[in-house]
């Protein structure tokens, strides 16, 4: 696989340093399983945050740290007997799902226009990030649209493409507030893709006052 699109430095030191919100994080934990150049440039950055570390001062752990470290590996043991329900989750959305999403809720999939489907992604641990899978069909010109915050897209299967390049398996595409696009998926298969929204998208003309509702978000 050829990943050609990747996520900016400035996101992959916010990832590596812990700083960056849950649903971005999720996205880049996705990409970084698919792309090597990016792992490595996270070790890198995590390489330089150490040696930063190792000049400050110590300071003492929480007194329930032992208590919380504990219970973190019981849910991490917990979650290797979930076999059953991840593979239901990858014959429910037609594909592999990212090793990320193991302990997340994978929602079923909902209508949003002809061809377009979504399923709401919950983190346990922060329910109210906006983290969804978007599946659409092969040729689908997806609706015209901007953004009032960054948003993350993982391509999962699939390919598709808009004014600014052409995006397949692997690839992450960052688009901020000055992005106004409308993506069209290639016509050679169906087009699943993992997205992360920090704020709101802006769906332009009448189709987009009437998918607002739909999404929830």
């Amino acid at each position: 696989m050829t990943v050609n699109h990747h996520p900016s430095n400035e996101t992959l030191l916010h990832f590596a340093a812990g700083t960056l919100s849950a649903g971005p994080a999720v996205v880049i934990a996705a990409h970084l399983e698919q792309c090597e150049l990016c792992r490595l440039r996270v070790v890198d950055f995590e390489s330089i945050g150490g040696m930063v570390l190792d000049d400050m001062p110590p300071t003492r752990l929480a007194t329930d740290a032992f208590a919380r470290t504990l219970k973190r590996l019981d849910e991490t043991t917990a979650s290797s007997t979930e076999g059953p329900i991840i593979a239901e989750r990858h014959a429910a959305v037609g594909i592999p799902l990212p090793a990320v999403l193991r302990h997340c809720r994978v929602g079923r999939w909902r209508w949003l226009g002809p061809g377009f489907r979504w399923s709401k992604v919950t983190i346990p641990e922060s329910p109210d990030a906006k983290v969804m899978l978007l599946k659409a069909r092969a040729g689908l010109r997806l609706p015209a649209h901007g953004h009032t915050g960054m948003e993350y897209m993982q391509i999962l299967s699939g390919s598709l493409h808009d004014d600014r390049g052409q995006y397949g398996p692997g690839d992450l595409d960052e688009a901020d507030v000055n992005v106004e696009h409308q993506p069209v998926v290639d016509t050679q298969s169906e087009c699943v893709c993992l997205a992360a929204l920090e704020g709101d998208t802006r769906l332009h003309g009448l189709l987009g006052r009437l998918l607002w509702p739909v999404v929830g978000f």
